[in-house]
C-alpha cells in the first residue's frame, strides 16, 4: 500500500491534474467561479482573502523550490541542510498561520452566513475544508521538524519529489520511515491536486495561462464593433440641431 500511495498515486494525481486542467481551460474557462457574494460581509472577505492567498502563494512556491531544487545545488551554494530546514520552518510557519487565519475567515463567512451559503455549492465548501485540513497538517509537521533541525528528514522528501518528477523507480522507499503526519500531508496534497481541475481551484490557471493565451495563442486582434448604425457625423449634426446650434460641436451625444 505504501508503494501505491507514494509511488503510483502521485502519477495518477499529476496526470489528472494536467489533462483535466488543459481540457477544462480549453472547453469551459468561465466555469471556475461561484455566484458573486462580494457585497455580503465585504470586509471579512477582503481581509480573509488577502491573508489566505498570500500565505498559500508563499507556501506553494516554497514547496516548489524547496522540493525540486537539486540537493547538489544547495551544497554548491553553501546552504546547509540545517539552514534550509530552519528557513522552511520559520517561513512556512508564518505563511501557514496567515493562510490558516484567512482560510478560517473565508470558511466561516461561507458556512455561517445563510445568504452566502445559499449561493455556494458543495464543491466550494468541500475544497475550502480540504485546504484548511491540509494547512493544519502542514503546521503540524513543524513540531516534528523541530526535532530534525539537521535537515536530514527534509532531504528524504526532496529525493522523493525529484525521483517522482524524473520518473525514477524507488521513490516511495525514500519516505518509508518518516512520521505519519508527513505522510498524511503528502497524501492529502496529492488528493487536492487530483480534484483540482473539477473545483474552483482551476481559476489559478487564469493567472498563469490567460496572459500567454492572450498574447501568443489568440487567432488575431480583437475586433470591437459599435452597435450604432448611423455614422458619428450624422448623429453629431442631429444633436447640434436639437441644441439649437448652427455649427459643428465638439461635444458628442450621449447615445
Amino acid at each position: 500500500m505504501h508503494n501505491f500511495l507514494f509511488g503510483i498515486y502521485p502519477y495518477i494525481a499529476l496526470s489528472v491534474l494536467l489533462i483535466g486542467s488543459i481540457a477544462r481551460y480549453d472547453r469551459d474557462p468561465f466555469t471556475w467561479k461561484t455566484s458573486s457574494s462580494q457585497l455580503l460581509r465585504r470586509k471579512q472577505l477582503m481581509v480573509g482573502s488577502i491573508l489566505f492567498h498570500i500565505g498559500v502563494l508563499v507556501i506553494f512556491f516554497g514547496h516548489l523550490v524547496g522540493l525540486l531544487t537539486p540537493i547538489a545545488l544547495f551544497d554548491a551554494l553553501g546552504i546547509s541542510h540545517g539552514a534550509k530546514q530552519l528557513l522552511a520552518v520559520i517561513a512556512g510557519g508564518i505563511a501557514g498561520v496567515m493562510a490558516m487565519i484567512g482560510g478560517v475567515m473565508l470558511f466561516h463567512r461561507r458556512w455561517m452566513d445563510p445568504r452566502i451559503r445559499k449561493t455556494s455549492s458543495f464543491a466550494d465548501i468541500a475544497i475550502l475544508a480540504l485546504l484548511l485540513a491540509q494547512l493544519g497538517l502542514g503546521l503540524g509537521t513543524i513540531f516534528v521538524s523541530l526535532n530534525h533541525l539537521d535537515g536530514h528528514e527534509m532531504t528524504k522528501f526532496m529525493s522523493w519529489a525529484q525521483m517522482i518528477f524524473t520518473f525514477r523507480s524507488g521513490a516511495a522507499g525514500q519516505i518509508v520511515d518518516v512520521a505519519l503526519v508527513f505522510k498524511l500531508h503528502l497524501l492529502l496534497g496529492l488528493t487536492i491536486l487530483l480534484v483540482f481541475p473539477f473545483t474552483r481551484l482551476a481559476h489559478v490557471l487564469s493567472g498563469f495561462f490567460a496572459p500567454l493565451r492572450y498574447l501568443f495563442l489568440r487567432p488575431g486582434y480583437q475586433i470591437v464593433r459599435s452597435r450604432r448604425r448611423r455614422p458619428l457625423e450624422d448623429r453629431r449634426q442631429d444633436y447640434d440641431a436639437r441644441q439649437g446650434k448652427s455649427g459643428p460641436s465638439s461635444s458628442t451625444p450621449a447615445e
